[in-house]
């Protein structure tokens, strides 16, 4: 036999384990150090840089 869910329960367990990645997520981006969100920053300069000049220029 099936196993009896109260749905309630399971939509608040659903909730809550959404809630917990995003907060997951917010702490990887906020808890870095200064260090490391410069270094991240300038990477991705340099990967615009790079992408911009492999760009075709237009007629």
């Amino acid at each position: 036999m099936a196993e009896i869910v109260n749905l309630r329960q399971a939509r608040k367990a659903a909730a809550r384990k959404a809630d917990r990645l995003g907060g997951d997520a917010a702490a990887m981006k906020s808890g870095r150090t200064k260090a490391q969100k410069r270094l991240e920053a300038a990477e991705a300069a340099m990967a615009k840089a790079e992408l911009d000049a492999k760009k075709r220029e237009t007629p």
